[in-house]
């Protein structure tokens, strides 16, 4: 026979978790013995831990005693019940730490896997990761506007990373970030960037490079987004409108 302090360790509860399921009629409570103890059986035991695995699977304790006295039938249809809720639950959680960890690691935050391909696709060519994070930002609204354009423009964007004089706009940008408003690089980098996108405007007739574009709104968006991460970006806009050119985003010939 077994004090309420062993019936508590071999349940795996405190002796208040055993008082507290005597008060709700979960767990019959013995008599005292002639020593003043309540002493308690095996059976007591086995019933303590069937109430400690329910109530741990979040089963309402009024439940746990409407399953205490069902049978054996009802019993295993409740439990099966139970763990097909459990189950759900669990892959609920799996979903919410798998958004924690796209959210740790920063590109994949809402963003598709293709995006993410491309900004590593930047790092592995040497692209500054203030532009790499400018790139990041206007993707993400851009992902969540139009989620069904995002291949479409991806692979826009992969195609134009074959040319050698993108790639190189890329890197000169990385270099100019640090620089201020009247440094000569920023010239040399609007021109590169103008002469650019004159080369492939003709290349490709009146369309514009970056067809199809966001709506107007989002493309403002986005602006504000790439000026405030790379402050010389808003600058460079002024030098291309000078060349022939207007927008970041979105770029028209003026």
């Amino acid at each position: 026979m077994l004090t309420i302090g062993e019936l508590a360790s071999y349940g795996g509860v405190t002796v208040r978790a055993v008082r507290h399921y005597h008060a709700k009629g979960l767990l019959p409570e013995p008599k005292r013995d002639h020593s003043g103890y309540r002493r308690y059986g095996g059976g007591a035991v086995v019933e303590l831990i069937r109430i400690r695995t329910l109530a741990e699977a979040g089963v309402p304790l009024g439940r746990v005693r409407e399953l205490l006295q069902a049978d054996e039938a009802e019993f295993g249809a409740a439990v099966a019940d139970i763990d097909k809720r459990l189950q759900a639950e669990i892959r609920e959680r799996q979903r919410h730490r798998e958004r924690l960890a796209r959210l740790a690691s920063g590109d994949d935050l809402v963003l598709p896997p293709e995006v993410v391909d491309f900004l590593d696709r930047l790092r592995a060519l040497g692209v500054d990761e203030r532009i790499v994070r400018v790139e990041r930002d206007g993707w993400i609204p851009l992902a969540a506007h139009s989620p069904d354009r995002i291949p479409e423009w991806v692979a826009r964007k992969r195609e134009q990373l074959a040319d050698p004089q993108l790639v190189d706009f890329y890197r000169t940008l990385s270099q100019a970030l640090d620089r201020t408003d009247d440094d000569p690089h920023l010239i040399e980098l609007a021109d590169n960037l103008a002469a650019y996108l004159t080369h492939l405007a003709e290349a490709q007739g009146e369309h514009h490079p970056d067809d199809p574009a966001p709506d107007p709104t989002l493309a403002t968006v986005m602006d504000t987004l790439a000026f405030d991460t790379a402050p010389p970006a808003r600058h460079l806009t002024t030098l291309l409108h000078e060349r022939g050119w207007t927008g970041w985003t979105t770029l028209k010939r003026t």
